[in-house]
C-alpha cells in the first residue's frame, strides 16, 4: 500500500520550472492560492533536497485561512542527508521526515545536526543503498497515516517518482512565459527514456484558466 500521490508544480511555456539561475517565481497569486488549497487537503507533502537548498520552503499551509492542524507532514528525500540545520521546514510549524540513503546513515548518526533535528521532533527513515528506496519510502508514508501525498520534487525527484510508477494524478500551471536556458531545470529531468515507447501516459481529465496562467489535470495511466 502507499499514498495517493499528486504532482502539482508551475512551469512556463517552454516548460521551465526555474531559471538557469534558479529563480522559481513563474505563477501567478490565484495560482499559488489553488496550490494551498490542495495543500490543505492532503496528509502530506514532499520535496527533494535541491528544493530545499534552493528555496528554504516552508511547505506550510499560509495563503489561504487554515489552522496549523492544516498543515501536512513535510517530507524530504535527501539521499546523503544535506538538509540544513536551519532549514525552516524542519521548524516546529508541521511534522517532518527526512529520508536518507543507507551508505550515508552512520555518518548522518553521528553528526550534529541528527541531534538538532531529533530535538526538534524531525523523524528520520533510512533505505536503499546510495539513493533513497522511494517504494519504501511510500509504504511506509502510508503505514505513517499518509494516505494523500502532494508532490512539489524538483525535476530529478519528479522523474524518479514518475519512473517508479508511483505518481498518480498531475496539476500543472504553465504560465505564459517562456525563459529557456539549456541549463535550467524542466518539469521532469532525471536520465529520462530512451524511447517514446517507454514514456509515461497520461490523460487530460480538466483544464481552464486562472488570471494568466493555464491550469492543466491529468490522470498517469500506470500499468
Amino acid at each position: 500500500m502507499r499514498p495517493y500521490v499528486i504532482l502539482n508544480a508551475a512551469m512556463t511555456l517552454d516548460g521551465k520550472i526555474a531559471t538557469q539561475t534558479g529563480s522559481s517565481n513563474i505563477s501567478g497569486e490565484k495560482d499559488l492560492e489553488r496550490v494551498h488549497e490542495i495543500r490543505k487537503e492532503c496528509d502530506g507533502i514532499m520535496v527533494g533536497i535541491g528544493t530545499v537548498l534552493a528555496d528554504d520552503p516552508r511547505l506550510t499551509v499560509h495563503k489561504i485561512d487554515a489552522k496549523p492542524e492544516d498543515n501536512p507532514v513535510r517530507i524530504v528525500v535527501d539521499s546523503k542527508g544535506r538538509t540544513p540545520i536551519d532549514a525552516r521546514i524542519t521548524n516546529d510549524d508541521a511534522k517532518t521526515v527526512i529520508a536518507i540513503a543507507n551508505e550515508y546513515k552512520d555518518e548522518f548518526k553521528s553528526s550534529d545536526k541528527y541531534e538538532t533535528f531529533k530535538s526538534r521532533g524531525v523523524k528520520f527513515f533510512f533505505s536503499g543503498q546510495n539513493r533513497v528506496d522511494l517504494k519504501a519510502l511510500m509504504s511506509y508514508l502510508h503505514e505513517e497515516g499518509i494516505d494523500r501525498l502532494m508532490l512539489e520534487g524538483g525535476s530529478t525527484l519528479n522523474f524518479s517518482m514518475i519512473k517508479s510508477g508511483l505518481i498518480d494524478e498531475i496539476s500543472i500551471c504553465v504560465a505564459p512565459m517562456i525563459v529557456g536556458g539549456e541549463n535550467a531545470k524542466t518539469f521532469f529531468d532525471g536520465e529520462g527514456f530512451d524511447f517514446m515507447d517507454d514514456a509515461v501516459k497520461l490523460k487530460l481529465t480538466d483544464s481552464y484558466t486562472l488570471d494568466k496562467d493555464l491550469i492543466l489535470h491529468y490522470k498517469v495511466l500506470n500499468d
